[in-house]
């Protein structure tokens, strides 16, 4: 979505501007020993929000550890919110996402120069989604392009009087592309609002034709959309349900209105309502600049809601329940490997508590961190965040109660818990799980690190369905590491993996068999040699300018030493 006129005009005069007075006195409970989901940082993307060369430079996206973006498409004319150059293609910036660790879908009628489209024909329409398709399909490097976007919010923005009815002409849109690429996944119907009719018409149709999309995609843009995030992700599915259509994964692919995008605690509230109920991928909507990410960055260096989405990228291990307090809203993570717990929050005023169980395995006694983001808005630079408190407190039960006095309902704020002894400086192990997973999927076991692994890494053909688990690290030095590979193994015969970081040669991991899928417990070791701060390594079936791995290998974590 771009500018409409009444959201700006609301803006410029101040009136959708939520109010910063909320009740204090609340506790948002954070219970460690419940696991919602493997830590994905669903939130972390963005609508353009990535352009080529530094805009934004590298080492501001990694560390938010990115998880999906929409991009237009190769060709693109669409000059959005004034700009006077298209931005953003996606095949040029293909490099430079999967360096940050995301995937991406393709917008396809961003190839119109205007917003809303202006509709030429059907001859003109389907001759551009050739040329794009057929872009995609000579890429023969390009492997996180995970989706088709047939249309952006067709609800005001499909000419029905010029094209039919927007059902008939995702149908023969998807035909269309299907005819060309029987891979990449195509997602949509993208409507600009959920509204329970539109979606019930349209997957009638989609069933009925067979060209049902891969991943549901709506917006939630509204004032305090996420409060009712739990009330759309419910009625999609009971409407799955009713209809006999298998479960498709949801991305929220724009979020929160042009006055709410850039408070922080907002930011917070989408966080935790959509790893709350399940969305695959989330992105923060575009309505000012493009390769800003979305206004986390002012001239390339951060404003005050960046810290919010960096401490969100530091969560690893798990997601873990959350129980907000009114408006006290939080989301949290424990690695049990390192034992630290990471609470992002906000959304309150005044004095209030946050509630953290469940810490027996750190000890009698723990550290408590907290700082804040400031609220500077996309304008002016927030250099680091702001200390709130540090203290040590006794573990009682198991729990612990943190005080934070003098909140502001716009700021969002991170908790730390630790033991007490500390933790180590730098992060060594990697759980596949928390990874970039492409054409392979997560799994649970009891003897996995962390509980979670990375399963079915089976596809080698080319680039739209290979499979591989990237994972982006971060260590301290210029040297030679000994990377030790959790795997299981259960074919009988000894299994291969390319290994490659950087982009650098290929090299080969192999795996013993360790006789059964699923359980853990069995290493191999190899070295890479790393430069100081960030890296990506890849493990990979199948991968460009790679001649495919051997057998099947299951992936449990990477450690580094």
């Amino acid at each position: 979505m771009r500018y409409r006129l009444t959201a700006l005009l609301l803006v410029v005069a101040g009136l959708a501007v939520p109010s910063p007075v909320r009740a204090a006195g609340n506790t948002l409970t954070v219970d460690v020993g419940t696991v919602v989901r493997p830590v994905t940082h669903v939130a972390a993307g963005g609508l353009y929000a990535v352009d080529t060369g530094s805009k934004p430079p590298l080492d501001r996206l990694y560390p938010l550890r990115l998880n999906h973006l929409t991009q237009p498409p190769p060709g693109v004319q669409q000059l959005g919110n004034g700009a006077t150059t298209p931005c953003c293609d996606g095949a040029l910036v293909a490099g430079k996402v999967t360096s940050a660790g995301a995937q991406q879908f393709w917008r396809l009628p961003d190839i119109y120069k205007d917003f809303p489209y202006r509709w030429v024909s059907w001859a003109d329409w389907e001759s551009k989604v050739r040329t794009i398709v057929n872009t995609r399909l000579s890429a023969a490097t390009t492997t996180n392009v995970d989706g088709y976007e047939l249309w952006n919010e067709p609800d005001w923005t499909w000419n029905t009087s010029a094209a039919g009815t927007f059902n008939a002409g995702w149908t023969r849109t998807h035909r269309l592309i299907r005819g060309l690429d029987t891979i990449t996944p195509i997602v949509g119907p993208s409507h600009s609002v959920y509204n329970h009719d539109w979606m019930v018409s349209f997957l009638t149709n989609a069933r009925d034709t067979g060209t049902l999309p891969d991943v549901i995609v709506w917006h939630e843009l509204e004032n305090d959309k996420y409060l009712q995030v739990e009330a759309h992700v419910n009625d999609y599915r009971a409407i799955e349900r009713s209809l006999g259509i298998a479960p498709r994964p949801i991305s929220i692919n724009e979020y929160a209105s042009p006055s709410q995008v850039d408070i922080p605690s907002v930011a917070v509230h989408y966080m935790a309502v959509f790893e709350r109920h399940g969305i695959r991928s989330a992105e923060r909507a575009y309505w000012y600049e493009a390769g800003t990410l979305n206004g986390l960055l002012h001239n390339n260096q951060p404003t005050s809601s960046y810290w919010t989405y960096k401490w969100y990228g530091d969560q690893s291990g798990n997601i873990v329940r959350t129980v907000p307090g009114s408006w006290l809203e939080g989301v949290a993570s424990y690695d049990g490997t390192r034992r630290i717990v990471n609470v992002v929050f906000g959304g309150d005023s005044g004095d209030n508590t946050v509630r953290v169980t469940g810490l027996g395995a750190l000890g009698s006694q723990v550290r408590a961190t907290v700082v804040r983001s400031g609220t500077t808005g996309r304008f002016t630079n927030q250099g680091a965040p702001i200390a709130v408190s540090s203290g040590t407190y006794p573990v009682s039960g198991g729990a612990i109660s943190v005080p934070v006095t003098g909140m502001h309902a716009w700021d969002s704020y991170q908790l730390l818990v630790t033991p007490a002894s500390g933790v180590p400086t730098w992060q060594q192990r990697y759980e596949a799980e928390n990874a970039t997973v492409v054409n392979a999927n997560r799994f649970s076991s009891g003897s996995a690190s962390n509980g979670g692994f990375v399963g079915q890494i089976d596809g080698s053909a080319n680039p739209r369905n290979q499979s591989f688990v990237d994972f982006l690290v971060n260590v301290p030095s210029a040297r030679d590491y000994t990377m030790t590979i959790g795997y299981a193994n259960g074919t009988g015969a000894t299994a291969t993996h390319g290994l490659a970081y950087n982009g650098g040669a290929w090299q080969t991991v192999s795996y013993p068999a360790t006789g059964s899928w699923g359980v853990f417990g069995a290493t191999v070791n190899t070295t890479v040699n790393l430069r100081a701060g960030w890296n990506m390594i890849r493990l990979a079936k199948g991968s460009p300018n790679f001649a495919g791995g051997t057998g099947y290998a299951e992936l449990d974590y990477i450690d580094l030493s």
